[in-house]
């Protein structure tokens, strides 16, 4: 199953669900960025302005809303990918992969929770690459990132950095920086 229909699957029809759904999603995400992952769901259901049993109606479980939180944040990057202007390719790579470490910084918590096993792992990760091979060839074609690194290199040493403890995003922004200069072509 692809990521848009694992997303719709789960998102009620009725309008007055779908704003409660969308409500405890976005409660999920503040909570979750703010608090960790071990926030009560009784904490995102009071910020979302709902009861605990419609929390539990939409997920079943904690798993459950955090598969589906991150991947409405997937969802958001591949849709910042897509509406980037390519016609300079060090800039469109670059500004993804910026969003990528915000991306990865805010969602963290959730991906160290998430699983191989999670039924949401391979969508998400099929979707990340999805518009980030693009990116990568269009920028080697035109001879701005090295012909010696590809898209995967570079995601697993974004997600090794990401994954560090920073002072603050000033420090975080020029580890990217770093990894961004030692891609790029002189």
């Amino acid at each position: 199953m692809n990521l848009a229909d694992l997303i719709a699957e789960r998102r009620p029809h009725r309008a007055d669900a779908r704003r409660n759904f969308d409500a405890l999603v976005t409660a999920a995400t503040e909570a979750y960025t703010t608090l960790g992952a071990d926030v009560p769901m009784d904490e995102i259901a009071r910020r979302a302005g709902v009861g605990i049993a419609t929390l539990y109606r939409n997920f079943p479980t904690r798993v459950d809303l955090m598969e589906h939180v991150y991947l409405t944040g997937i969802d958001d990057l591949v849709r910042y990918a897509q509406g980037l202007d390519r016609s300079d390719p060090w800039a469109a790579l670059s500004a993804w992969l910026s969003r990528f470490v915000t991306h990865l910084a805010t969602k963290h918590v959730l991906a160290t929770v998430l699983t191989r096993e999670s039924k949401v792992y391979e969508p998400s990760s099929e979707a990340i690459y999805g518009v980030a091979d693009p990116l990568f060839e269009q920028a080697q074609q035109a001879g701005v990132v090295r012909a010696d690194v590809n898209a995967d290199d570079v995601m697993r040493l974004v997600f090794a950095v990401t994954a560090g403890i920073y002072v603050d995003d000033a420090q975080r922004e020029r580890a990217i920086g770093i990894v961004l200069d030692g891609i790029r072509t002189r």
